[in-house]
C-alpha cells in the first residue's frame, strides 16, 4: 500500500514510499527467481526433446535405409525364384519327354 500524499509544511511534496517496501522488493526479486529458474527448467526441457526428436529422426532414417535395402534384396531374390522354376519347369518337362521317349521305345520292343 502507498502512504498518504501529503504536503509538508514548507511546501514539498512527500515522496511516496510503499509500505512495507523491502519486503515487496523481496517478493518480486524472489518471485523473478523464481520464473528464471521455471524458464530455465523449461528450456532444459525442451532442448531435452529437441535431442530425442533428433535421435528418433536418425533412427527412423536408419529404418528406412534398412528397408529400402531388404526391399531391394527382396525383389533380387523373387527374380532368383522365378528364375529356378523356370528351371525346374524346364527340366521337368524334358524328363516327363523323356520318360515318355523310353516308354514308348520299351512298349515298341516288347511287342512281338
Amino acid at each position: 500500500m502507498l502512504a498518504v500524499f501529503g504536503m509538508r509544511d514548507n511546501g514539498e511534496r512527500m515522496k511516496r514510499r510503499p509500505e512495507g517496501g523491502d519486503t515487496t522488493s523481496l517478493q518480486l526479486k524472489k518471485r523473478n527467481q523464481e520464473l528464471e529458474d521455471e524458464l530455465r527448467e523449461s528450456n532444459e526441457r525442451e532442448e531435452k526433446m529437441r535431442s530425442q526428436l533428433q535421435g528418433a529422426r536418425e533412427r527412423l532414417r536408419v529404418a528406412e535405409d534398412a528397408e529400402e535395402r531388404l526391399c531391394c534384396q527382396l525383389g533380387e531374390l523373387e527374380a532368383e525364384v522365378v528364375l529356378h522354376a523356370r528351371e525346374y519347369h524346364a527340366r521337368v518337362v524334358s524328363l516327363m519327354d523323356e520318360l515318355s521317349r523310353a516308354h514308348s521305345l520299351l512298349n515298341s520292343v516288347s511287342l512281338p
